[in-house]
This record gives C-alpha cells, sequence and structure tokens, in this order.
C-alpha cells in the first residue's frame, strides 16, 4: 500500500506539467528568451477547456512570428480550494519561474492569488468579476489586473428589463462561493430595482455545486421554498451551468419554469450559450439572458473560429459543440495582452512588464480591451439581451450604459424597448407575463369582503346557508365586477366575508392571507407601507354633518337683493323721478300745480313704471328717451326679482346651528364618526378632539338617533358616506365642505402585485366612459329630490350690484344727459333778442343781476302755476323766454300784455 502511494503521488505531480510540453519543447533549444506564463484555470470544465485551447493558440501564433521571445504556457488545475491556490501559485513562482499569473474565475481565489503575486512582484490577470470594488484594491493588490467587467453594469440591465415590463417583485438567486463574495451583487441589485420602483422579495442562496454531495436534493428542497412566493420574476445572479441546469430541472417539475413566469440568467451562464450542449440549454427556454457582446465578422476572429473547432476537436471529441464562446476569446486576449506588452519593454524587470500591461489599448476579439486602475473599463462595455429558445437563443437587444436599449450601435440611438416585445416566454405565453403568481381555477384570487359597514350602500353581505351562498352586493362589488370584465384575461376569484376592522383587512392581506380586499378602503399614507391600492374610483374627504335650521323668515321677500342693490334702486329711481318732472313741468299739464302736487305727480309716475302701470302722457321726446333707458332697466330688475325670489320660496334653504370645528372642541360637544375606521385616529391626533368626546357609531341610522337624542351636537363622515346620509336626511341635517382631503377609495392588493394595476387601468376606463358617474348616482344618490335640494341651496344667494350694474349707469347717464340738453336750450331761449336795447358798455354788474332775476322769477312762476290755467302759464314762459319780463299777476291786463306779445311774434 505504501508504495501505490508513492506512485498516485508521482502522478499527481506529474500532472501539471503535461500541459506544457507541446510549447516548452519548441523554446528549449531556442536562444530567445521564454517568457513563462502559469495558469491557473479549471480545466475539467466546459469554460477550461475553451480557455486552454485559446491560451494554446495564442503562444503558438506568437512563437511562430517572434524573434525575441518565446511563451511557455504552465497549466494548473483550478480546484477552488483556496489552500490548493495558494500552493499552486508559490510553486509557479518557486519552481517555473512565471513572470505573469493568468486564470481565476472566483474572486476569493483571485484575491489568494493576488496576495502571492503582489508579495513576488508577479503580474496576476484574473478573470474574476467582481461587482464592488473593495477599497484600498491599489494599495492591497498592486499587482493585480482584472480582465473582467464588474457587476455594475449588468445589475442595471437587469433592473432596466424589471422596468420595462412593471414587474414590481423579484426572486434573487445565487450560488455561492463560499466566502460571501456575492453578497455586493444582491445589495447592488436591490439599490437598482428600488430606483424603477421594484425590490426583491426573496432571495435564495446556493451551496456551491462542488460542495454538494446530492445537488440536485438540495436545490429541490430550495425550490419549494420558491414556491411560496408571490413573485414569479426569477433572477439568476451567479451560478456555474452545472447548477444551472439542476435549478432549472428543479422548477420545471414544480411549476415554476410555466406561464406567468420569468426566469432572468446571469452572465456566466449566457455567455456559454454558443458552446455547450444543446441539450442543457433546453431546461432554459424561455429565460432571457444578458451576455457580453462581441464581433464574429472581424478576420481576426474567423481565423481564430477556424483553428479553435480543429484544436478543440482533436483535444476534446467529447464535446458535442465546437464553437468559442466569450471565455475562450477572453482567454485568447489576455496572452495578447502580455505578448503586447512584452514587445514594449525594455528590460525584463516585473515593474516594468505590470506597467505595459496595464497600457493596453487594442481591440481584442472579446472587445475593447483598456485597463484603467487595473481594471476592464466599462464605457465600451456592450451587452446582448437574448432569449433562450428551443436549443438555440435569439438575440433581442444591445444595451449599453449611455443609450440603455437599442436595436442598433450607432451613436445617439438607445430607449427603444420595443426590442423586448418579441420574447418567446416560458409556457408560450401569447403576451408579456406578469410575473406573479397569478391565480387559477384551482387556486382562486381570495378577496376579502367586510360583512359590516356602516352604510350598506357600498358593501352589503346577505348570508345564505351555511355561508355556501352568500350574497354580496353595493356600489363597490359592482365597480369591482365591471372592471373584472375589462382585465382581457381570465381572472377567477372568490369573495370571503370577514368581520373585522379597516386595520384588520391591512393586516390580513400583507401578511397573505387575502390577495385582496375589495370595499370602502380609504387609501392613506401609512397602509401604502404594507399594500398597494389601485388608483381611486371615489373621492375621499372629511366632512362635518350638524343639524340643520330653514332660513325662512318674514323678510324673506327682501332676499333676493343684496343691500347694496336696493340701495342704488332706490336712488335711480328718485334720480329718474327728479329728471323725468324737470323735462315734463312745462310742456305736461299734468305736471302744473304747486311743487307739492307736481312731485307727487312725477313720484307716481316713477313708481308706476316699475310695473308698467303708468297712464301719463309724456310730452317731450327727451322724457320719452328717459323712459325707454329706465323701462329697460325695470323689466329686467323686475325678472330677475321674480326669479331669485320664487327660487327661495321653492328650495329651502338650510343653516347650520354648528359654527366650525373649533367651536366644538370650545364647547366640549360631543361628535360621532365611525369608530373602525382612521377617522377616530384622525380626529385624536390631528384635530385634538378629546376621545371621551368621540362616540363611536357603527350604523348609517343611528346617526340620526344621535343626533335626535342629543347625544352628539355633530358627526364626522367622509365625503362618499355624507353623500349618502344627506340624500336621505337633506332636511335635518346639513354638511360642511371636506377641509380636508384623503388619497380617495380603492380596493387593495397585496405589494407588488400586477393585478393592482389592470384594475386601475379598467377604473380609469370606467371614470373616462362616465361609467363610475352613472354607478354614483344608481347607489349613492337614490333620492332625486334631496339632491337638487343639495346643489342648489348652496349656489342660491342674493343678487348684488356686480350682477346689473351697467344697466344702472345706462339709465344714469341717460338721464342725465336729457337733462344736461333741456337745460342748455332752456338758458339758450332765455337770452334777449338782438332788436333790444344793449346795455350801456361797462354795467356787468347790471347784467348778473338781470340773469339772476330772471332765474328768481322763473321759480316764482313754477310755484304759482294752477293746475285749471295751463295754457296761459305756457304763454307766460314764451312771452318771457322772448322780452326778458315776466308778471306774477293773472290779471286781465296781463292777459292782454300776452296777446300783444304774441302779436309781435
Amino acid at each position: 500500500m505504501h508504495y501505490l502511494s508513492r506512485i498516485w503521488l508521482f502522478f499527481f505531480l506529474l500532472t501539471p506539467f503535461v500541459h506544457i510540453y507541446g510549447i516548452k519543447d519548441e523554446t528549449k533549444n531556442s536562444d530567445n528568451k521564454v517568457i513563462s506564463i502559469g495558469v491557473i484555470i479549471d480545466v475539467n470544465s466546459r469554460i477550461g477547456k475553451e480557455q486552454e485551447v485559446a491560451m494554446n493558440i495564442a503562444a503558438q501564433s506568437y512563437n511562430n512570428i517572434s524573434k525575441n521571445y518565446k511563451l511557455a504556457l504552465y497549466f494548473q488545475n483550478s480546484t477552488k480550494d483556496l489552500l490548493k491556490a495558494i500552493t499552486l501559485a508559490e510553486e509557479m513562482i518557486n519552481m517555473q519561474k512565471v513572470q505573469v499569473i493568468i486564470g481565476m474565475h472566483t474572486w476569493p481565489e483571485a484575491a489568494i492569488v493576488a496576495e502571492i503575486g503582489s508579495k513576488a512582484q508577479v503580474p496576476v490577470i484574473s478573470f474574476a468579476a467582481l461587482t464592488i470594488t473593495p477599497p484600498l484594491m491599489k494599495v492591497r493588490w498592486p499587482f493585480l489586473v482584472r480582465l473582467a467587467n464588474n457587476g455594475t453594469p449588468y445589475i442595471k440591465s437587469i433592473a432596466e428589463i424589471v422596468q420595462a415590463y412593471s414587474w414590481k417583485r423579484v426572486v434573487a438567486i445565487y450560488e455561492d462561493e463560499g466566502y460571501g463574495g456575492d453578497n455586493g451583487m444582491l445589495a447592488l441589485l436591490a439599490e437598482a430595482l428600488q430606483d424603477v420602483g421594484s425590490m426583491i422579495e426573496h432571495h435564495l442562496v446556493l451551496s456551491p455545486i462542488s460542495s454538494l454531495h446530492d445537488p440536485q436534493e438540495l436545490v429541490s428542497e430550495e425550490i419549494i421554498k420558491l414556491n411560496q412566493t408571490q413573485s414569479r420574476v426569477f433572477i439568476v445572479l451567479k451560478s456555474s451551468l452545472e447548477m444551472a441546469i439542476h435549478l432549472f430541472k428543479e422548477a420545471s417539475k414544480v411549476g415554476l419554469v410555466d406561464k406567468e413566469s420569468v426566469w432572468i440568467i446571469p452572465e456566466s451562464i449566457t455567455n456559454l450559450l454558443d458552446s455547450v450542449n444543446k441539450s442543457a440549454i433546453s431546461y432554459m427556454e424561455g429565460a432571457l439572458g444578458i451576455k457580453t457582446y462581441y464581433s464574429e465578422r472581424s478576420k481576426e476572429y474567423q481565423e481564430f473560429e477556424a483553428q479553435f473547432r480543429r484544436n478543440f476537436r482533436s483535444k476534446n471529441p467529447e464535446e458535442d459543440n465546437r464553437y468559442p464562446g466569450f471565455y475562450a476569446l477572453q482567454a485568447y486576449d489576455s496572452i495578447n495582452i502580455v505578448t503586447q506588452a512584452i514587445n514594449r519593454i525594455t528590460n525584463s524587470s516585473s515593474k516594468t512588464l505590470l506597467r505595459e500591461i496595464l497600457s493596453s489599448n487594442f481591440l481584442g476579439l472579446s472587445g475593447h480591451i483598456q485597463l484603467e486602475a487595473g481594471q476592464l473599463m466599462q464605457n465600451n462595455l456592450v451587452l446582448r439581451i437574448v432569449n433562450v429558445a428551443g436549443k438555440s437563443y435569439k438575440e433581442l437587444c444591445f444595451w449599453t450604459q449611455k443609450h440603455g436599449f437599442t436595436t442598433t450601435l450607432h451613436a445617439g440611438q438607445g430607449g427603444n424597448t420595443e426590442c423586448l416585445k418579441g420574447v418567446r416566454w416560458p409556457g408560450n405565453l401569447d403576451r408579456d407575463p406578469k410575473g406573479w403568481n397569478m391565480p387559477t381555477k384551482q387556486n382562486q384570487l381570495k378577496i376579502a369582503i367586510r360583512s359590516r359597514t356602516s352604510f350598506s350602500k357600498f358593501v352589503k353581505v346577505e348570508y345564505g346557508h351555511n355561508k355556501t351562498h352568500d350574497k354580496y352586493s353595493g356600489f363597490c362589488i359592482e365597480i369591482f365586477e365591471k372592471v373584472h370584465r375589462l382585465l382581457g384575461y381570465d381572472l377567477p376569484y372568490k369573495y370571503h366575508s370577514i368581520d373585522g376592522t379597516y386595520n384588520d383587512l391591512v393586516q390580513l392581506v400583507y401578511n397573505k392571507t387575502f390577495d385582496a380586499v375589495i370595499g370602502d378602503m380609504t387609501i392613506i399614507e401609512e397602509r401604502l407601507q404594507y399594500v398597494d391600492f389601485t388608483v381611486p374610483y371615489a373621492e375621499s374627504g372629511l366632512s362635518m354633518i350638524v343639524p340643520a335650521a330653514s332660513e325662512e323668515s318674514a323678510w324673506m321677500f327682501t332676499k333676493p337683493f343684496s343691500w347694496e342693490l336696493w340701495l342704488v334702486t332706490g336712488a335711480i329711481t328718485i334720480y329718474t323721478m327728479l329728471v323725468v318732472w324737470y323735462l315734463e313741468r312745462e310742456p305736461n299739464p299734468e305736471f302744473h300745480g304747486n311743487w307739492k302736487i307736481q312731485l307727487s305727480t312725477a313720484l307716481w309716475f316713477t313708481v308706476s313704471s316699475l310695473f308698467f302701470a303708468h297712464r301719463e302722457k309724456m310730452h317731450s321726446n327727451l322724457t320719452r328717451v328717459v323712459m325707454v333707458s329706465w323701462l329697460f332697466l325695470v323689466l329686467i330688475i323686475n325678472s330677475s326679482y321674480t326669479a331669485s325670489l320664487s327660487s327661495m320660496l321653492t328650495v329651502k334653504k338650510l343653516r347650520s346651528n354648528v359654527t366650525d370645528i373649533q367651536w366644538l372642541k370650545d364647547n366640549n360637544k360631543k361628535i360621532g364618526c365611525d369608530g373602525d375606521s382612521f377617522v377616530r385616529t384622525f380626529l385624536e391626533k390631528v384635530e385634538r378632539f378629546k376621545p371621551e368626546n368621540i362616540i363611536n357609531i357603527t350604523d348609517e341610522y343611528k346617526y340620526d338617533e344621535a343626533f335626535a337624542n342629543n347625544s352628539i351636537a355633530a358627526a364626522f363622515l367622509e365625503l362618499p358616506y355624507e353623500k349618502v346620509f344627506l340624500c336621505e336626511y337633506c332636511k335635518k341635517y346639513t354638511g360642511s365642505t371636506p377641509r380636508t382631503r384623503f388619497g380617495g377609495l380603492g380596493f387593495m392588493f397585496q405589494k407588488g402585485s400586477p393585478v393592482a394595476r389592470d384594475v386601475s387601468k379598467a377604473i380609469l376606463h370606467l371614470s373616462e366612459n362616465a361609467d363610475l358617474k352613472r354607478l354614483e348616482e344608481k347607489w349613492l344618490i337614490t333620492s332625486q329630490d334631496c339632491s337638487n335640494n343639495a346643489t342648489s341651496s348652496d349656489d342660491m344667494g342674493s343678487l348684488n350690484l356686480r350682477s346689473l350694474w351697467v344697466l344702472y349707469v345706462i339709465s344714469g347717464a341717460t338721464s342725465t344727459i336729457c337733462l344736461l340738453i333741456s337745460t342748455i336750450k332752456c338758458l339758450k331761449h332765455s337770452q334777449p333778442h338782438e332788436d333790444l336795447p344793449l346795455p350801456p358798455e361797462g354795467n356787468d354788474h347790471t347784467s348778473d343781476e338781470s340773469v339772476w332775476k330772471k332765474v328768481i322769477t322763473l321759480a316764482k312762476q313754477v310755484r304759482s302755476k294752477k293746475l285749471n290755467n295751463p295754457n296761459k302759464a305756457q304763454d307766460v314762459i314764451d312771452c318771457f323766454s322772448r322780452s326778458g319780463h315776466v308778471s306774477i299777476n293773472d290779471t286781465p291786463e296781463h292777459s292782454q300784455e300776452l296777446a300783444i306779445c304774441h302779436q309781435k311774434r
């Protein structure tokens, strides 16, 4: 046994050197300097096999053309054992004297080898992708070069896919490296999803497949846990190909790779789709993948592909797919990085070689190679979104950090998510999956209905025998049933009556006992932390209901006009009266007599015109003009007054006995509200009512009883409930305009449920087509009389001067103009004739005295007029106007003088 152990140890130590004989023989007898490169990869995996062939091709190509240097590759098999990685690195540095170490796909392995390389000053080129760069990385591992993209672009592209399909919750899955190297990727995904309005509902961590005795059994147990989650969007962050195959196999068995499910596979798997066996791909049918884009059209790539296929076939005849994948191209470029750095160095020091490696900048087979701070630059990274279909895949979109999704790589184009529409989903679903555990006929949507509500018009439950034939009706129920018909897909559901408070219903949905709540649920901030709401189907605000008394009184007839309008109407009436008197005092015999008779006649004429009952004839044309504008004003005033007074007498206007909320608190009054809702808490914490002054009322009919027995002075109801209550008791109570608004009434669903979004769209459709308004009128506003009273009494008020001021101005202006015209005419006729002797020049005092005398004489003339002698008065005025002299004595001599005056005319 001891002898056999020695033999096995010999073969074990001999194995690492078997992989270098082919190249080492070419350089052994050459005078060229040999550059030794150590390679640590998993040569037994598909990735390792591809990388080995690709590196050999790159080394052979360089050795064939290089005259100064030759490459010698030393391959060591990576077992992901950190202790063995230390041994292999030290052995390569000390025994093979390697100048560069390449490989390591896991970060723990790369970090430990970089530690040894930094101490020995040997550059280490790692393929390990690190999600978050550790602090002081260049200080800790100065000789480490990372030739892999970090996880940030990959995570960001996943988040944008989730956003494009409006998935609100996801499940994250990753295979642990054994040292917690992927925890940063999970945190990065959570942050990226939060930015697009989504979240991680659950994350599943799988042990490394290399550490499992029976991977299938472990994966089967973990998959069962996923069946308990509501989300059906599964994001595999990181996994080996073997673990991914086990994962999809077990998920298919429990129905998780089926309709409504979404799977997004990692870059480490998608990059292998070009090279793995086609049977392995078939398990992932319908999955979305993200792979690093590289061009297959270049001449260099095509030459490499042809050579790779020949070499890979001869070295690995058991593999049925001989095409190179991304990791083969990456390995090929890693050798080119070293060879280009060698060609630029002037001395053979390790620091010089590291500096030249870090200055690499060329277009490789895997993409643009440019290093910055020891890391492959991400500016030029292009990802490709693919869809696994059958035993192959189809390419959907490009994705770049700058432009997002795009169908082409032309500069300036991006943001086009239409390329994601042609996806072949699991189960051959003909629409975009909801990414949610959607209800089926066997597992229906469980809807909770609150069995006891304050107002039965919203939700009413009538129990059948043994609760097997319960009947659900009401405003909320009919809205949901109309919405259900508009969804566009089958959504089996079942109502369940629940005897609990509104907060109890929130908890039942939050802990996933029920899927939704249909009813009069108010949308408030606190509830949004636990559940999702649809858009509101009814507005909500807090209204105060108080007893009301009628505003009828003995002075109701004065209400149609405001006091300002009454005052102006009286003023314009008196003014019009005076103008009419002035214009009609001479030509109209009915206006003759002493001043009392004249004014009474003018007043009667003006007042009777208000009712179009005046009989006096008008002799002056100016009076007729005044009366046209006045009668038009009277017509409008009469019509407005009649309409307003009729409306006030027909519709009883109510006034509140309670002034405001502060009055209730100052007077320590009792108030009522629904104690099962959030209103009580709001009144206590926001409005600062004393808890002992708040009475819980659980039935709509008990509010009237509480008011009747003076138990409460006011009731606080949400706006939809106020409509129902006032529709029933509009003649006894009145409601105030809500001064506090809430989010409205909506339906409640579990957090992240896509059904909530679809129901919201259907509610908006009902609203835009006025169906919600018709349902509200059907269920909430059943009394037409009360609805009319409520709407008209609030808007009814006295007419004010602003409504009619233009008519008053027109009437007053017309009267004033006519008055001025008449006065001007009178003054003009009172001037002396040209044939009369003129007064001496310079006698201004005599002229002024004569005018003043004429005015006094005219006033006395008017005062002394008799109703039985109108003709003589007219003659006196005429003669006065002609001669400038008049007598106040009505005598025969005076009549004779008038006759002479007429003869002179």
